[in-house]
């Protein structure tokens, strides 16, 4: 299986991964901009996710609850910016447990030999709201949404 390459360096502030996904791009696409397919991949596996809204146009809402086993609830929310099938997203990130603390997240997708190379870059207001987010699990939340991902989308 694919490794996720995580990418945070000192004093910056992003986080750069990027994943090759066994799969045809337009699929990948699918499966980051269809409600159905979300709630199969995004987040860990012991946090059931539903997408509570998704307006995927400029200027389109978004927002996913997160709820675990004792029925905590996370919410994420954002607003779309672009959207260019099956080739770029481009869409603002709040964990709404921690308002104003937005991010800009850009993911880009290539199709190469029939696979999809992945790159997702997300932007923080400030190198310490990435370095909170890096010291969150980050890596570790993103790696297992990713083996989801990929267990959705690349079929034998």
């Amino acid at each position: 299986m694919a490794k996720l390459n995580f990418i945070a360096e000192l004093g910056k502030q992003e986080i750069v991964m990027i994943r090759v996904f066994n799969a045809p791009r337009d699929l990948v696409f699918q499966a980051l901009t269809d409600p159905a397919m979300i709630q199969q991949w995004w987040g860990p596996r012991y946090l059931t996710t539903t997408v509570e809204k998704m307006d995927l146009r400029h200027g389109g809402l978004w927002r996913y609850v997160q709820k675990n086993q004792e029925g905590h609830e996370y919410a994420f929310r954002g607003v779309y910016h672009e959207i260019v099938s099956p080739e770029r997203l481009v869409y603002t990130i709040e964990f709404e447990g921690m308002p104003g603390h937005i991010g800009l997240e850009t993911i880009t997708l290539e199709e190469q030999d029939g696979k999809t190379i992945m790159t997702d870059k997300g932007v923080f207001q400030s190198v310490e709201d990435r370095d909170g987010m890096v010291q969150s699990g980050m890596e570790g939340g993103a790696t297992e949404s990713m083996d989801r991902l990929a267990e959705l989308v690349e079929k034998d």
